[in-house]
């Protein structure tokens, strides 16, 4: 390329780049800039990009049970122990059940192996509308509904697909002779896995975990229907319901959004170096 295109190129990225970081944080500055501004500033036109006024009000009546918000309060706090423990059970079980499936795919050969990795696959792409009454009519006979336990089995039919599909390719990448040295030591395909596989596996299930919990964090839906009291709702229900039918708690529920945020955040720090080399390792074979 000429010297002469080479500061223009230069330009257009950087505004590129610009415009795609606009894009990505300011949704996330206007969530965080909305739950530290009153209701007045909120509603106010033109709106208040910066709060003349910042206040931790809102913060306050979700953890103490501000004047007015008792319930919502204590429903919100329960809420977000009930998405804790669903999504960390859910990823525990996809990770329990997934890995060694995952292995089994990608080095046992066996009549069907691609076919039943593309049933997994299929699996993600129906939508849940359409089996949404035959699973609500199941766990309504089974007295599953309005459990923490029905949403932990509905979150796995699409969680541990993806743990599958996601470990297999990872697996995929791993010199097979590696395994074949343990295997000539007389070691079994589960003490492989286990001694072997794992423990150079942990970019792809860093990235894996945190994706794995998202899903199951970030589900609506299922929630929406399969929960009714305080005993079982996650955040995402608990946020939608301070939009009541009359008026909506605009400050509760973007403070609500901001706390929904900080689990997966924080998740996401914890494990960020290995994310990048875990989710590129499967488009490579080793």
């Amino acid at each position: 390329m000429p010297r002469t295109k080479q500061p223009m190129t230069r330009v257009v990225l950087f505004i590129l780049t610009l415009f795609v970081l606009l894009v990505i944080y300011l949704p996330i500055a206007w969530l965080v800039i909305s739950s530290i501004s009153t209701r007045a500033e909120l509603l106010s036109t033109p709106p208040h990009w910066i709060p003349q006024a910042p206040t931790f009000e809102n913060y306050t009546n979700i953890f103490f049970s501000g004047p007015g918000t008792p319930d919502a309060a204590r429903v919100f706090k329960r809420s977000m122990v009930n998405s804790v423990v669903v999504a960390t059970t859910v990823t525990v079980i996809s990770l329990l059940l997934g890995v060694p499936a995952a292995y089994a795919f990608s080095r046992i050969r066996f009549r069907g192996r691609q076919a039943a990795k593309l049933t997994l696959l299929g699996t993600r792409m129906l939508p849940a509308i359409s089996i949404i009454i035959p699973l609500y009519m199941i766990a309504a006979r089974t007295g599953l509904t309005d459990t923490r336990s029905v949403l932990v089995v509905l979150y796995l039919t699409f969680t541990l697909p993806f743990v599958i599909w996601i470990m297999a390719s990872f697996f995929e990448t791993i010199p097979m002779e590696l395994e074949d040295a343990a295997r000539i030591d007389g070691a079994s395909r589960l003490t492989t896995l286990w001694r072997v596989i794992l423990p150079i596996s942990g970019p792809g299930l860093a990235s894996t975990i945190i994706f794995a919990f998202l899903l199951a964090w970030d589900e609506f839906f299922f929630a929406l229907i399969f929960t009714s009291t305080e005993a079982s709702k996650t955040v995402p229900v608990a946020i939608a319901e301070f939009t009541g039918r009359y008026a909506v708690d605009y400050g509760a529920m973007t403070t609500g959004g901001v706390l929904a945020a900080v689990p997966p955040v924080l998740l996401a720090l914890l494990f960020q170096r290995y994310i990048v080399s875990g989710l590129t390792a499967g488009s490579v074979k080793g």
